[in-house]
């Protein structure tokens, strides 16, 4: 599919369906975030009872649970299905996601939603990757970054209507309501792919042992840690944003929804944002984009115990976050050479160890008594890291081509 061989509208019709999909996957990981104190009080009561505290932290483990199953299924379903036309790939996909989801408001205790919520999780990476691959591949050669940005900004639009919607909903109806939502989003997902993404070849032939081979890259490697330490920042914020508000701003609970929007308005100019300046200069806005969301953690921590200044920093934090989505995304598939299928995928597997990493050192650090700003200092550490990481790769690969220019010369 491409723009010689289909219709603007209909490639138009093929994004916005995978657009649904990305906005069900938005929904599905970051509504349990600002729904974490519900949750909390209804699986755990009795912890909930006798510490809040303790209670929101062992809560945070669903967010971790998720996470985890994005790690194991990127790769694993990714390699699988290379070979395979990826329109009906996604398909299934989409199916299975309305599946894992339906048992998440139907599973009565907080060990089963936990596994479904690890279930949850499998297809995500999976997801993203591929549908990456075919919006970069409908967008053409030197907008690669705008294609992968497109299919992200479902994930982001439903943080700015989605995730505020299923929060408002999950407070006022009970948690489980906006995860009846999310099964809604993927069921209608999947009905849009079947009908509106056209044929859409995989790479036959293609193995697993083959795209296990993107392993051996070390660059790879260097930007999958930029991903899952460097992003881990953002998941330490985000993932304990609603007690952020409620007890160090003082808000009351409806005001969550309402920062939850603003964080999700940030992060869709900023993936947008993040796509262009990519294409025009990957590295620069690679190295700059971490630099600055480290340093505006600290000011979240700084400033988040007024609401209007909480609101202000949340927006930026978006925004300077999602910049560095497409920027990773486009990276990794520029270091992966021919291993495309599990190497766009694997972005979403380090994002969500920077998840399940963010989330627990985020749970970690209130557990330990430090507050609910500590985790911003937490995730301002991770970009640090990130951004050193990501410093590493690009002089290692400056001395390579240096040594490769010498010895041809």
């Amino acid at each position: 599919m491409n723009p010689s061989t289909e219709s603007r509208g209909a490639a138009k019709r093929a994004l916005l369906s995978l657009a649904i999909g990305s906005f069900g996957i938005g929904m599905t990981e970051f509504v349990v975030m600002g729904l974490l104190p519900d949750i909390a009080g209804d699986l755990l009561p009795a912890l909930w009872s006798s510490s809040r505290e303790d209670a929101l932290s062992q809560a945070g483990w669903l967010i971790s649970l998720y996470a985890l199953g994005v790690v194991i299924g990127a790769p694993t379903i990714a390699g699988f299905v290379a070979r395979y036309p990826r329109h009906r790939v996604m398909i299934v996909l989409a199916l299975a996601l309305t599946v894992f989801n339906t048992l998440t408001v139907v599973l009565p205790s907080f060990e089963l939603v936990g596994i479904s919520r690890f279930l949850a999780g499998l297809p995500h990476g999976a997801y993203f990757g591929i549908g990456a691959l075919v919006a970069a591949d409908v967008m053409g050669p030197g907008n690669r970054a705008k294609g992968v940005a497109f299919i992200l900004t479902g994930l982001t639009v439903a943080n700015v209507v989605g995730v505020p919607l299923g929060t408002f909903l999950g407070q006022q109806w009970g948690w489980r309501t906006a995860f009846a939502v999310v099964a809604l989003v993927f069921a209608l997902a999947t009905l849009c792919i079947a009908l509106f993404v056209p044929a859409h070849p995989g790479s036959p032939g293609r193995t697993m042992r083959q795209e296990l081979g993107v392993f051996r890259i070390p660059q790879v490697w260097f930007t999958l840690g930029v991903g899952a330490i460097g992003f881990g920042g953002f998941f330490a914020v985000y993932s304990y944003i609603a007690p952020v508000v409620t007890e160090v701003a003082g808000s009351p609970e409806w005001a969550v929804p309402i920062v939850l929007v603003l964080m999700g308005i940030g992060m869709t100019i900023g993936n947008l944002v993040g796509g262009h300046l990519a294409d025009i200069d990957l590295r620069r806005t690679l190295l700059i984009g971490l630099a600055v969301m480290a340093a505006t953690f600290v000011l979240l921590a700084v400033l988040s115990f007024w609401i209007v200044t909480l609101c202000l920093m949340v927006l930026i934090v978006g925004f300077v976050s999602s910049v560095l989505s497409p920027t990773i995304q486009t990276r990794l598939m520029d270091v992966a050479g021919d291993n495309q299928s599990i190497a766009a995928a694997m972005n979403h597997s380090a994002l969500n160890i920077g998840n399940s990493l963010g989330a627990f050192l985020g749970g970690v650090v209130i557990a330990l008594g430090w507050g609910f700003t500590a985790p911003a200092l937490t995730g301002a550490g991770l970009a640090v890291a990130g951004l050193l990481i990501a410093l590493l790769s690009y002089r290692l690969e400056a001395r390579r081509a240096s040594a490769a220019v010498l010895v041809a010369s």
